[in-house]
């Protein structure tokens, strides 16, 4: 059963009684014809809404008032229920006329039984429609912040990120480059900043570490916050260079990137699984202490500490 199908007919059958005739169709438009009517072949014509309150007069009705439930007039329905009638008094049309007037005027019942179904129909489905992407919006958002993503960045989150690893393991996928990245001085911007600015620091470096990922063409990069400012990522099948190029790009960009507070630094280290039976667990033991290698170079290096130290002058 397609349940989408069955809740939009659901939905028509229900909200077909929230609509009004000035909702369907253009009363003033409706007028024109009608008063053409009445001009041209002297028919006296009378719109209720389904209620029986007059919405419009074309000729005489004297002090006629609408019985809809015992008398009603001809009836424009929308899915089978009655949104408005039209009483019709052909007192003063001509009697060779008369056939052709009541065709004309079941013809223009018709035809605006016609579009006020029609639009019924858009209207709904422009309503039901923008509910459904708002939903893929819900659902798409729901996915990357669920159990297994990091709610901070949208990355894996450490349990799934082993998960991951477990599963190239068993696969057997070498080569496959092990990366640890550790955000440099991160605990100064929570000090001097504030969480906000940490969190953003944070979430800047998980964009620049998916965003050039992206653009070497790594789209089986597996990307994990493994705790709060330490990220590791696995890049099957990547060669010893390509891994070391991922890693220049992802510091070059930190070390590029503009802010009045924030200085991105990170430290990265980047070791090659090319035996099936090396642990991942092993492997990544030796890029983080590749890694500490890296930060002590990057912390003693000129300037490192100018530019993060750089947002203190807005305090």
């Amino acid at each position: 059963m397609n349940t989408k199908k069955t809740a939009f007919a659901q939905r028509l059958e229900q909200n077909r009684k929230n609509y009004s005739p000035k909702d369907l169709f253009q009363l003033n438009e409706a007028e024109i014809m009608l008063d053409q009517f009445h001009k041209s072949f002297g028919l006296d014509t009378l719109m209720t809404d389904r209620h029986g309150s007059i919405l419009m007069t074309k000729g005489d009705f004297g002090d006629f008032k609408p019985d809809v439930v015992n008398k009603p007039g001809n009836k424009i329905r929308v899915k089978g229920r009655t949104v408005c009638h039209i009483y019709a008094k052909y007192d003063n049309v001509a009697g060779e006329k008369l056939e052709l007037v009541k065709t004309f005027l079941e013809a223009y019942i018709k035809t605006l039984e016609d579009y006020s179904e029609k639009s019924y129909l858009a209207s709904e489905q422009a309503v039901y429609i923008d509910e459904l992407e708002q939903q893929v919006e819900r659902d798409a958002y729901q996915a990357k912040y669920s159990g297994q993503n990091d709610p901070l960045t949208g990355v894996l989150n450490r349990n799934h990120f082993i998960s991951r690893m477990k599963e190239l393991a068993e696969r057997e996928v070498v080569p496959t480059a092990a990366i640890c990245v550790n955000i440099n001085d991160w605990r100064f911007v929570d000090n001097n900043f504030g969480e906000e600015e940490s969190d953003r620091l944070i979430v800047t470096v998980a964009d620049i570490l998916k965003e050039k990922a992206a653009e070497a063409g790594l789209e089986k990069a597996v990307i994990g916050r493994i705790e709060g400012d330490v990220f590791h990522i696995l890049l099957p099948l990547a060669e010893e260079d390509e891994a070391r190029d991922y890693c220049e790009k992802i510091q070059q960009a930190c070390n590029s990137f503009e802010d009045e507070k924030l200085a991105p630094s990170i430290a990265v280290g980047c070791v090659m699984r090319t035996n099936v039976e090396e642990s991942f667990k092993n492997v990544l033991s030796d890029a983080e202490y590749a890694m500490l290698e890296n930060k002590f170079e990057i912390k003693n290096a000129p300037g490192y500490k100018e530019r993060l130290e750089k947002g203190l002058n807005l305090k």
